[in-house]
């Protein structure tokens, strides 16, 4: 099995992390959140809503978004349209509508800009808003991920591995980052391998080990935990809070 037995809860305004070894079950986990993914058993319960067997859209709507491992964005689109992509459900305009570009939709299409526009702001992207998004640098590209996640207007944001591929002063910026957007009033639920961020920016810690809970708890307490030192640090490394 994928995941057995998992089960945890995240309170609201936390940073709560998802570690383990590679197949573990952390991006599977996401899925099911999501939507992508429907469990053969269990429950996943968002604000008093069941999420099992609710569409990915309907997931959305009541406040989760997610970044990907893998880059999803429109290549060919410039970054704020990739950004404005992230506020389709909060929009309202029809496809008959918007073919005849009636004054409503131009005056929710500025909305949505300007949505998406503080999204830029808050992911240091705003001087990139009209460059083709193809064009950036793959750290940046990580970045606007992020804006078009947040465009959604989200309560939960799943972010899975944000610093892979990134260079040690972009972690360093995504950290700010991810405190910056806690610091909005957003809970964020991390999948990461790097280590020092994630016990630098994390609250509490999930382990998974062959899709089951191995351990939870504070930065602090997972580091001392012998299993987890076996199972996934490699030895006993001390990390830098």
């Amino acid at each position: 099995m994928a995941l057995a037995g998992v089960g945890f809860q995240v309170s609201e305004g936390l940073i709560y992390a998802v570690i383990g070894p590679n197949g573990a079950g952390k991006t599977t986990l996401f899925n099911n959140l999501c939507g992508f993914y429907r469990p053969s058993a269990g429950s996943i319960r968002f604000d008093g809503h069941e999420l099992c067997g609710l569409p990915t859209h309907r997931i959305a709507a009541l406040g989760i978004a997610r970044t990907f491992q893998n880059l999803q964005l429109f290549f060919n689109m410039t970054v704020i349209e990739n950004v404005m992509v992230g506020c389709h459900l909060r929009a309202k305009t029809g496809l008959l509508t918007a073919a005849l570009r009636l004054p409503g939709v131009r005056r929710e299409e500025r909305r949505l800009r300007e949505w998406a526009s503080e999204a830029l702001e808050l992911c240091d992207l705003t001087d990139r808003a009209g460059q083709p998004v193809g064009s950036l640098p793959y750290g940046l590209m990580k970045r606007v991920e992020i804006a078009r996640a947040l465009a959604a207007r989200p309560r939960l944001l799943l972010l899975d591995e944000p610093a892979a591929g990134l260079n040690d002063t972009e972690t360093g910026a995504l950290r700010e980052l991810i405190a910056r957007i806690r610091a909005t009033g957003v809970t964020i639920l991390l999948v990461e391998h790097h280590m020092p961020l994630v016990m630098s920016v994390s609250d509490r810690l999930l382990v998974l080990d062959y899709g089951s809970v191995l351990a939870e708890g504070t930065p602090a307490e997972i580091q001392a935990d012998p299993r987890v030192v076996a199972a996934y640090l490699g030895g006993a490394v001390q990390y830098a809070v």
